[in-house]
């Protein structure tokens, strides 16, 4: 495996469709997670290993490992393995052939183009040609998936994309500081007004009808303001389960970069 792997470093929605997309494709996949992955797409991100030990998104397995020395037999059953390694320490015991910033952190993490032969960041945080090899454009629209060699992804608005012109509304954000606590689950209907969760004693309610796509997991504490979950209102369960066109799309670019710039 040594000099062959791409580490991913993030296993949310937009970490799993590049890892699909790649592993589809015969390379060697390896993510690497925080100990507490904050995700909301839960039914489309390999992160959920961490929680449940191992984890299926369209078909491919994810395993949470422990050790470094355990990713060699995951591989060598087909399925990508999960570790927990918030600085990408792994990067030095394996030599991996590119490594993929897909944190969406919207700010540095650390990235360094010396990290691997060739190194990839998704979205705003990172500056191609100085932090990283290349960026791909993560921001919906002309652009989006597009491989940029030299200047940074278009700059985090912070406000929502538009789906059937829905945005914030779409967003569930929590009302104050608390814990979790979910009465609805991913993939249920909901109607507008309807209480979809708690955080603390505060109730969390939907601002439209569709279906819950994203949920955080019950029982993690949040701050105010912090998105825990999203409606989709196109109303499609199946949505909730598959990778998304976004996620596809910048998968798409992260394989070309690997191809054009000699990482293959």
């Amino acid at each position: 495996m040594q000099h062959s792997a791409v580490i991913i470093r993030g296993g949310g929605d937009m970490g799993t469709g590049v890892a699909c997309r790649l592993w589809r494709c015969g390379f060697t996949v390896v993510i690497t997670e925080i100990e507490k992955p904050l995700v909301i797409r839960r039914k489309v991100a390999f992160a959920q290993a961490v929680y449940e030990g191992q984890t299926t998104v369209e078909g491919i397995t994810a395993i949470r490992v422990r050790e470094t020395k355990e990713i060699g037999a995951v591989v060598s059953e087909g399925r990508i393995p999960v570790i927990i390694d918030p600085a990408c320490r792994l990067a030095r015991e394996i030599s991996p052939k590119v490594v993929v910033d897909a944190t969406l952190a919207k700010r540095s993490t650390g990235m360094r183009r010396d990290m691997a032969p060739l190194t990839i960041a998704l979205g705003p945080g990172c500056e191609a040609g100085k932090d990283v090899h290349a960026v791909i454009e993560t921001k919906r629209g002309h652009n989006l998936g597009r491989v940029i060699l030299k200047g940074c992804a278009e700059p985090n608005t912070g406000v929502p994309e538009t789906v059937l012109g829905y945005g914030e509304e779409r967003v569930l954000r929590a009302p104050g500081d608390g814990t979790v606590r979910n009465l609805l689950a991913i993939g249920d209907t909901v109607k507008e007004g309807s209480t979809v969760c708690y955080v603390g004693d505060a109730e969390v309610k939907a601002a439209l009808n569709g279906v819950v796509r994203g949920l955080l997991l019950d029982g993690m504490t949040v701050t105010k303001g912090f998105k825990i979950g999203d409606i989709d209102p196109r109303g499609k369960k199946e949505y909730c389960y598959t990778i998304s066109d976004k996620a596809r799309a910048v998968g798409g670019g992260v394989l070309e970069a690997i191809l054009s710039l000699g990482g293959s």
